[in-house]
């Protein structure tokens, strides 16, 4: 039996290549040359085979040299069962979700009756969307747990132009930690497979590989957020609690009321008197002395450097540590006072 014999048009019709982009892959080597019928070039089954296999493979991201080297490889006998296995297997789900369909009428209930065509538009371009060819009304959506989402933060109050900017951003984030966990994988688990053109059985190896670590990546993240999320949730309830609560009682209460009553403490002797080392004036005992206030991000420091019990003392030690400093700063530079006298 004959195959059917076409013209480079009717190839182009079939296969749904452009003429000039068969003339293309023919000069790189991609498609075999066509037999020559009379002055006519005549294409035949193989032809259109070879062409929509060309288009699987660039709709899977392939790139034309990745593709000629398969095809070389397929062309010299090499049975490419199990690269094309490696190929389905990454190319494959990585996810359990299902795609559902969704109609206008009920995004629109879904978000409140919102009827924002700049949202929907966004969300088409983000890929949460995606239309159907022929049906307006209806669109694909690839996560359901996704839009699920959006829908619950925008019932809480978040308005869509704030979810859509949400979603980029993490979604430049995801991606990059997506690059970091292939490199790992690459450098210690698949680079003997890739430092040269694998063999039917190592690349059917390799796919069995990746779809026993696929889900790994998911679950690492899934961990990894859980550990963030309530380490950092639980931090920011704290602090906002502390920030808003009345201040507690005790030498930890901000504002700090600075009790002086220091009876070594040195101050003038009075005028035309001389002050010998063994003088002292009268304690400086304020009890009913104005309240000092610290900034609320100093008392919480040192509540955690000493303890909520020790704060106050800390505090007034330090204080004190630094009155004396510069009172020996002043003696050391030959200062004219012989003593400070605290306000």
């Amino acid at each position: 039996m004959t195959s059917a014999a076409y013209r480079i048009e009717d190839l182009a019709r079939h296969s749904g290549a452009t003429v000039r982009t068969i003339r293309a892959y023919q000069d790189r080597g991609l498609l075999p040359k066509p037999e020559r019928s009379g002055r006519a070039n005549v294409y035949r089954e193989v032809h259109l085979a070879r062409l929509r296999q060309i288009a699987g493979l660039l709709e899977r991201g392939y790139t034309l040299a990745s593709i000629k080297e398969l095809l070389n490889a397929w062309d010299t006998g090499q049975d490419l069962g199990g690269v094309l296995g490696l190929v389905a297997a990454v190319d494959g789900p990585w996810s359990d979700e299902r795609a559902v369909r969704i109609t206008r009428a009920e995004l629109s209930t879904r978000f409140g009756g919102l009827q924002d065509e700049s949202a929907l538009e966004e969300a088409v371009e983000l890929g949460v969307l995606e239309r159907i060819p022929g049906s307006p009304e209806v669109f694909l959506v690839p996560s359901p747990q996704e839009l699920a989402v959006a829908a619950e933060l925008h019932a809480a109050g978040v308005p869509l132009p704030a979810i859509t900017g949400h979603l980029r951003e993490l979604r430049v984030r995801v991606e990059h930690i997506a690059g970091r966990f292939l490199d790992f994988t690459t450098e210690h688990v698949f680079r003997p497979y890739l430092d040269h053109p694998p063999s039917d059985a190592e690349a059917a190896e390799a796919a069995q590989l990746v779809r026993r670590l696929r889900p790994l990546a998911q679950q690492t993240m899934d961990a990894e957020l859980a550990r963030a999320m309530r380490t950092l949730a639980t931090r920011f309830l704290r602090n906002h609690l502390s920030e808003s609560a009345p201040p507690p009682p005790g030498p930890a209460t901000c504002p700090v009321h600075m009790v002086v009553a220091e009876p070594s403490t040195p101050v003038p002797a009075p005028a035309g008197e001389a002050m010998d080392a063994g003088h002292a004036g009268p304690p400086l005992d304020r009890p009913d002395g104005e309240p000092v206030t610290l900034p609320m991000e100093t008392v919480r420091a040192v509540r955690e450097l000493v303890g909520q019990a020790r704060a106050g003392e800390f505090i007034a030690a330090a204080a004190e540590r630094e009155v004396r400093a510069r009172v020996m700063d002043e003696l050391a530079a030959g200062g004219q006072r012989s003593a400070i006298q605290l306000p």
